[in-house]
């Protein structure tokens, strides 16, 4: 045990992060690394970086800055850059910061191990013709009852303020054989509840017996693995929603009631200039065919305000559309130009414009959410105790509906799934007892 080294690794940004992270923790397992939380202890730092908000690139050499104390202290401590920024600014960041020992982008960490022995460039950005996928060691060992999976990475929607194109490559689906066998292994250490990722993840379009599979027949070969109770998928895509996704979501009692549809603006007009290839409407008739499907379904999106030529009138279109479909969630952003996207040649609109009406779309989002979680109480649904509570005798976990609840239950384990009765809302959370 004597031999054990650690590894600390740092998670910025996205789902698909989270879970990059957990792989490459277990590619460096047969290296000797186990994970710790305390960065000092560790004999590897890993960064694993998003590209998509503003400012990421300053929080990465902030953080690296905080870094450097721990280097000089402990010389033989290797620190690493992967993720996002690593594929878009490669070599430049070792050029900045001459203490970082490697770079490695998204598509290449299964050749962690390899970089941190030295045995190859410090730098490694390519798109391998190798999936990493089919390299990585498998997941192995007890975990919570819940997990995410990618089964797909990559856009070809190229929008007009989006890196990922340029960062994680053209879209790409795993084969069903190799998703439905890290799924199995995920069930087997004990999980119960499985989000599917992918940058496009309805675009999905995998092999099975050389015939195509679509995201709804992924999600019903998945639905038939014993132990495995609840199914989701993110982020998607408007223009890649197909009629049997749709009609999934009424027929596969395994596919939760919740979907998260970004539609970024209600403004045809930016919409156009984002290049979503869709409009306020086509997304009003999707969502009139998801709650036809499953009446009860919770709506999340994601929005971007203050995009360069965003009017007044442009903005209001965007509240209309909230107001119109009434959201359980979303993520709302400023925009923020991202070097090398087209909308970043584009004059942006002054901060103090944006920043209102960011606060004015939060507002609506905020009192849209809380109607969701009022609307809840006295309503029964099922929770997924993920850890025992701050009080005594409480549980949390999530709803169907994905949202936090906080259940009085001395009796509970982790990884039970109870039904329960919600007694009380909050803005963030539930609270509810179990239905004997």
């Amino acid at each position: 045990m004597s031999d054990l080294k650690k590894l600390f690794i740092k998670t910025y940004g996205c789902q698909m992060n989270v879970y990059d992270s957990e792989r490459m923790a277990e590619a460096m397992a047969p290296e000797g690394y186990v994970t710790t939380e305390n960065a000092g202890e560790a004999d590897l730092v890993l960064l694993n970086t998003c590209h998509i908000r503003e400012k990421a690139g300053d929080k990465l050499y902030s953080d690296l800055g905080r870094l450097r104390a721990l280097k000089d202290a402990k010389p033989d401590m290797k620190i690493g850059v992967a993720g996002c920024i690593a594929q878009a600014e490669g070599a430049e960041i070792i050029r900045r910061v001459p203490m970082v020992d490697l770079v490695v982008g998204p598509q290449a960490y299964h050749r962690l191990p390899a970089l941190v022995r030295g045995a190859d460039s410090p730098v490694d950005t390519d798109f391998p013709v190798e999936s990493k996928f089919d390299l990585l060691p498998a997941r192995k060992g007890l975990r919570g009852p819940t997990a995410f999976l990618t089964v797909q990475e990559g856009c070809d929607k190229f929008c007009a303020f989006c890196v990922v194109p340029y960062t994680r490559g053209a879209e790409v689906s795993r084969p069903v054989e190799r998703v439905l066998a890290e799924a199995r292994g995920l069930v087997e250490r004990g999980v119960k509840d499985l989000t599917l990722l992918g940058q496009n993840v309805n675009a999905y379009h995998g092999t099975q017996n050389g015939a195509d599979v679509g995201l709804a027949q992924l999600i019903d070969a998945l639905a038939k693995i014993d132990g495995l109770e609840r199914l989701r998928y993110t982020t998607s895509h408007p223009n890649d929603m197909a009629d049997d996704l749709i009609e999934a979501h009424g027929t596969q009692p395994k596919l939760m009631p919740y979907l998260h549809l970004p539609v970024q603006s209600g403004s045809d007009r930016i919409l156009k200039a984002m290049n979503r290839k869709h409009t306020a409407e086509s997304y009003l008739r999707l969502i009139e065919r998801f709650r036809a499907a499953r009446p009860d379904i919770l709506l999340t999106s994601d929005f971007i305000v203050g995009f360069p030529g965003e009017t007044d009138a442009d903005f209001e279109a965007t509240l209309a559309l909230i107001r119109q479909v009434g959201f359980g969630m979303a993520y709302s952003f400023k925009y923020s130009a991202r070097p090398g996207t087209p909308a970043a040649e584009k004059p942006e609109l002054p901060t103090e414009v944006a920043d209102a009406r960011l606060q004015t779309l939060q507002a609506l989002v905020t009192q849209q959410q809380r109607a969701a979680q009022d609307a809840m109480v006295g309503r029964m649904c099922h929770v997924l105790y993920e850890k025992a509570g701050r009080m005594e005798g409480q549980m949390v976990g999530k709803s169907d509906h994905l949202m936090a609840v906080h259940v009085t239950d001395a009796k509970g384990q982790v990884g039970d799934l109870v039904r329960v009765q919600v007694t009380g809302a909050s803005t963030n959370s539930l609270a509810a007892v179990p239905v004997v």
